[in-house]
């Protein structure tokens, strides 16, 4: 296996799945697991487009954490940092869905939220062979959450900075992780002053800047080098180098809307690290970095699960093909 170039750290757990559609958590028949995480979603669909990808993150030692690295390990995702804990279970997410297949997450069962195995992520195992080939590290928050993996996020921060990686942050922020909004709040922008990227849901850019407008975000925060403001059907917003703008989604018929955010993540980082930094100062190498981004978020939303549906690159370019992009 090639040395991962991108390094995801944070959760990899079973979102649970409703089966039947429109209900609440307690009218629910039956649940379909799927495997899921922002981050592993990340890494798995970087190595589906061709980019080799790391996953970093804790399990439990029991079935699901089993299947779970399985699984990274059948897609070719580099496991090296995968942690596994002797108590702690690996997370499961119970996800309801409304009519049109649209997620709300609706809890962990039997569990509460700081007793899963992602939580007990351990900084001082982080292994740093794999930042010294690295080139991007791309991190959520949900790990700020907790006080071992949140140290964890910051080991893993300073070793970013000291073999010069990029870091990408995705707040990809979830309340029914968090005990106080306001201490999300201040967590996830205490960690923005480090980070080179940022990807933000348009709720999320609402939340923490008060503006949806990537430009205005990315003056505040003046060290920071693009701004991804995404919008679901209604597309995304960009403030790449110098170039800003806006591209619609593409229409498809959407099955599931479960990690389209994190394939499209994938899919700029993936562009991003075949054109180099310096290709954002080009206004329509930008603009196709970012319409190959909305591609593979797309095509995500298609079939059921994450990692199941996202596309391949081949897949993707005959996608934009006939797309006329």
């Amino acid at each position: 296996m090639s040395n991962p170039r991108v390094l995801c750290l944070g959760e990899i757990l079973f979102d649970c799945l409703a089966d039947q559609l429109g209900l609440e958590l307690e009218e629910v028949k039956s649940w379909t697991p799927y495997p899921g995480g922002a981050p592993a979603n990340v890494a798995c669909a970087l190595v589906k487009l061709g980019t080799p990808a790391g996953f970093i993150g804790a399990v439990g030692e029991d079935e699901p954490g089993n299947t779970l690295v399985k699984l990274l390990q059948e897609v070719g995702v580099d496991t090296t940092g995968v942690q596994r804990h002797p108590t702690a279970p690996t997370r499961q997410v119970y996800v309801v869905r409304d009519l049109a297949g649209d997620r709300n997450f609706a809890g962990f069962g039997e569990y509460d939220t700081s007793e899963f195995a992602d939580t007990r992520l351990q900084a001082k195992q982080l292994p740093h062979s794999l930042f010294q080939e690295a080139d991007f590290l791309v991190l959520g928050t949900l790990e700020l959450a907790y006080p071992e993996s949140e140290e964890a996020i910051y080991r893993a921060l300073e070793l970013a900075e000291q073999y010069d990686l990029k870091i990408i942050l995705d707040v990809n922020w979830r309340p029914v992780f968090w005990e106080d909004a306001n201490i999300a709040r201040q967590k996830i922008q205490e960690i923005l002053k480090r980070v080179d990227f940022l990807k933000l849901s348009k709720e999320e850019a609402e939340w923490l800047f008060d503006t949806t407008d990537p430009g205005a975000i990315t003056y505040r925060l003046a060290s920071i080098d693009g701004v991804l403001v995404t919008d679901g059907e209604h597309g995304c917003a960009y403030c790449l180098g110098e170039n800003e703008g806006k591209l619609p989604s593409f229409p498809v018929s959407v099955v599931d809307t479960t990690g389209a955010g994190d394939s499209f993540l994938a899919g700029f980082i993936h562009q991003l690290s075949q054109h180099g930094i310096h290709g954002l100062q080009d206004a329509e190498t930008a603009k196709h970095i970012v319409a190959y981004a909305n591609a593979v978020g797309a095509l995500t939303t298609i079939k059921p699960g994450a990692i199941a549906s996202q596309p391949t690159s081949a897949e993707i370019e005959a996608f934009l093909a006939s797309h006329q992009f």
